[in-house]
């Protein structure tokens, strides 16, 4: 019997497995379920498999397609540099419409819009969240996940809900900011928001750092229009900063998006609506923190038009630092409907080539990706529902 297999073999045993294989291990027998969520071992594990990809020259991301959340491979040196490990399951196949990623932690957001989870995807831990008391998610509320930074070890996680829109369905505008904490399992009102004069459009997704906070691009809410620009929320302080500037000027209906490099810095992806609307630039901070920001020098530019000829509707990514290269995700937008999830690998010297990600089955699904460090990271379970 498997489920008699000492725990140094049994350990050796799982050790080789894939995130991907852990929800069929702990369908396997009690013993074994119990060693795969076991956070010695899973430290262990993310040990081995940090040594095993390095030595392979590979690292990992995690991709949301068509409302499913997949583990890839990345080596972007191979003829084949993006390989689908398999499906991350252990959120028992409930469709996923939003990923954000913090510290090896996934916080999902369901196809509905009606519940929300944290999710360590190396020990299948989940932790649902309630919404506040006489209240409920809605289909215009906005999230990120961070923590405090009170104990490297054992930081304190929280989630961020807000709202700041114009609501049709009661013809005015609601804005509300909320804080969620899990070790205290409750919900309180983010002071000193009331009616910010800057705004985060919809499809602008926040990106969290290493020291648990989160980044966004944001705009003047209010006329006469002025560039674009970086605003953070400090988990610990509960506060948001003070605007960050770009390296570029950019205004409404030009391609922005941010991604995490190493968890320590910010590329921001920049794609403008003018006569060169389809070169891709990419810049990278050398340091950054709630209220101060420096960016490198241009750490790529690309011109897309001989490939696709297009401007990228949302246009997720992430960068590999060490190889100058950045890998754009989106949709085949040449044609409509979209068809297919695409990746665009863009490289030094105008580098550019396609990798077809698999049919689009959903018109409204656009992928997303963002670089994945597994963690051993325990989700505290006080109140847990």
């Amino acid at each position: 019997m498997i489920s008699d297999l000492p725990r140094d073999l049994a350990e050796r045993v799982l050790s080789r497995l894939p995130v991907t294989s852990l929800r069929g291990v702990r369908c396997t027998c009690k013993n074994w379920k119990a060693l795969s969520k076991d956070r010695i071992f899973t430290k262990r594990h993310i040990g081995e498999a940090k040594a095993e990809a390095k030595k392979r020259k590979e690292f990992q991301v995690v991709m949301m397609l068509d409302f499913r959340v997949y583990l890839f491979n990345v080596n972007l040196l191979n003829p084949s540099p993006m390989e689908r490990i398999g499906e991350l399951i252990s959120l028992d196949r409930i469709e996923i419409s939003r990923i954000f990623h913090c510290s090896g932690l996934l916080l999902c957001i369901t196809k509905d819009k009606s519940r929300l989870v944290v999710w360590n995807p190396c020990s299948g831990q989940t932790r649902w969240i309630e919404p506040p008391r006489n209240s409920h998610y809605d289909i215009l509320d906005r999230y990120a996940l961070g923590y405090e930074k009170y104990s490297q070890q054992r930081p304190s996680l929280k989630v961020l809900r807000f709202v700041d829109d114009v609501d049709t369905r009661v013809n005015r505008r609601v804005t509300k900011f909320e804080i969620y904490n899990l070790s205290s399992n409750s919900w309180k009102v983010v002071d000193g928001v009331n009616d910010p004069d800057w705004e985060i459009e919809s499809h602008h997704y926040g990106v969290s750092l290493k020291g648990g906070n989160t980044y966004w691009c944001a705009r003047q809410k209010h006329d006469p229009p002025r560039p674009d620009f970086l605003i953070c929320f400090d988990f610990t302080t509960e506060r948001f900063g003070p605007r960050l500037p770009l390296p570029f000027r950019t205004f409404w209906e030009e391609t922005v998006t941010l991604s995490s490099v190493r968890e320590t810095q910010l590329a921001v992806l920049c794609q403008k609506s003018s006569s060169q609307v389809f070169t891709v630039k990419i810049w990278i901070t050398s340091e950054i923190g709630p209220n101060s920001v420096s960016w490198r020098k241009l750490f790529l530019a690309a011109d897309m038009k001989p490939l696709i000829g297009f401007k990228f509707m949302y246009g997720s990514f992430f960068v590999d630092e060490k190889k100058k290269v950045a890998v754009v995700v989106d949709k085949d937008g040449h044609r409509y409907p979209p068809t297919r999830n695409m990746a665009y690998i863009i490289g030094k010297n105008g580098y550019v080539k396609q990798v077809d990600l698999g049919e689009s089955r959903n018109l409204t699904c656009f992928p997303l990706v963002c670089s994945f460090v597994p963690s051993s990271l325990q989700i505290n379970h006080r109140g847990n529902h």
